[in-house]
């Protein structure tokens, strides 16, 4: 099947160039950063994880939402997701991949990574979840080549992968549960120390998630022949809008837990994201703008007329989106560090490194997902044309 990645009209081979002019200057960043160190980053004693820990956290959630269309099409039959089960698999394959590199580049020493399994603790929570990540990532290249090899094929899937299907469901609930422990399981980060955290973390996982397939679906509609149809979006919106209105209840009870129990030390952290404290108010406009974003997307999701419109579905899926990148993101990450234990507030600003590095990891994580989307809409092109 390699060789329908190499085959594509021009605007295919422009799109590549580009990604691959994104992961060179991300890369050339990244050397800067590998021969000065963690210097060139806004990381300080104070807030040693940043943004790409963010990262990686808010990706682990996009991969885990893959299970949003496997589980009701082999779980419950659902026959509208048919066409769409194997792009939530290939987009938890990039996803996952992203999630490793922005591991990679936000340790000092990137060789140490392999501590964790050359030195394996089953009482670090650090272990498990590499090694679900890799188990993941694992299960959903090995099913979603399987099957998409016997749809070309057309022949059945080998009874094999039908056990492994079945794994990967309560897995993706694993991978993002683990992660929501690494943070909760600090018991000196108020703004951490909740029982809701991994919750909160699926349910910003089932309405992100979702919502970028569709977006994707939209996009794979608009620049090939391949189109899903109507019921298999309509069905994600509505798992978007359930996924965001659990995030959004987490978060109100948060709030009224944080602010009626009246400890001090919970409040600082709310206190600094959303109004800012003794001037320190970088990231109060970014978790307005996504409260703002996410309630945008709420509203729209929730009324059928406006999410049956597509032109308005997609301003929704983007909003609720980036809503749940910020607060998922630098929101949950820096808000979890500042103030610190001492109650003194230190600013987190990423630098311009971050950022290339960043972008150049976004530019794999692009190609890897144009590349393995490429082959599906091929396999579909060939079935249709030796159909027809």
């Amino acid at each position: 099947m390699l060789e329908l990645v190499v085959t594509g009209n021009r605007y295919y081979w422009m799109w590549l160039g580009f990604l691959l002019f994104v992961i060179a200057a991300g890369f050339a960043a990244y050397m800067v950063q590998f021969g000065v160190g963690l210097a060139v980053t806004g990381l300080s004693r104070d807030v040693s994880w940043g943004f790409y820990i963010a990262q990686l956290t808010f990706l682990v959630g996009v991969a885990a939402s893959a299970v949003m269309v496997i589980l009701p099409y082999y779980l419950h039959d659902y026959k509208a997701f048919g066409k769409i089960t194997i792009l939530g698999e290939f987009t938890a394959v990039a996803a996952i991949c992203m999630c490793g590199l922005f591991l990679f580049v936000d340790i000092g020493q990137p060789m140490r990574a392999l501590n964790v399994f050359l030195y394996p603790s089953p009482r670090s929570v650090v272990f498990w979840d590499a090694l679900v990540l890799n188990g993941y990532l694992f299960l959903n290249i090995l099913v979603g080549w399987n099957v998409l090899e016997a749809e070309r094929n057309g022949t059945k899937v080998p009874y094999w992968v039908k056990p492994l299907i079945y794994l990967s469901i309560p897995w993706a609930f694993a991978i993002h549960t683990v992660t929501a422990f690494l943070y909760c399981g600090f018991a000196g980060r108020g703004f951490w120390l909740t029982a809701v955290m991994a919750p909160r973390f699926l349910a910003s996982a089932f309405s992100s998630g979702p919502a970028f397939l569709i977006l994707l679906c939209f996009l794979i509609r608009r620049v090939s022949t391949f189109d899903m149809g109507q019921e298999p979006i309509q069905a994600l919106a509505r798992i978007a809008t359930y996924g965001l209105l659990a995030n959004l209840f987490f978060l109100l009870c948060e709030v009224f837990v944080v602010f009626y129990s009246g400890v001090p030390e919970h409040m600082a952290h709310f206190e600094y994201l959303y109004s800012g404290i003794d001037g320190h108010d970088f990231l109060v406009p970014w978790m307005w703008t996504a409260l703002t974003l996410m309630g945008l997307a709420a509203i729209l999701l929730l009324n059928p007329k406006t999410r049956r419109n597509n032109s308005i579905l997609i301003v929704a899926c983007i909003a609720l989106f980036i809503g749940t990148w910020i607060d998922k993101g630098m929101g949950l990450v820096a808000g979890g560090f500042v103030p610190t234990p001492l109650h003194q507030a230190v600013d987190y600003i990423p630098t311009a490194f971050e950022l290339l590095v960043s972008m150049g990891i976004y530019g794999i994580g692009a190609i890897i997902l144009t590349l393995l989307f490429k082959l599906v809409v091929g396999v579909r092109d060939e079935n249709r044309g030796m159909t027809s």
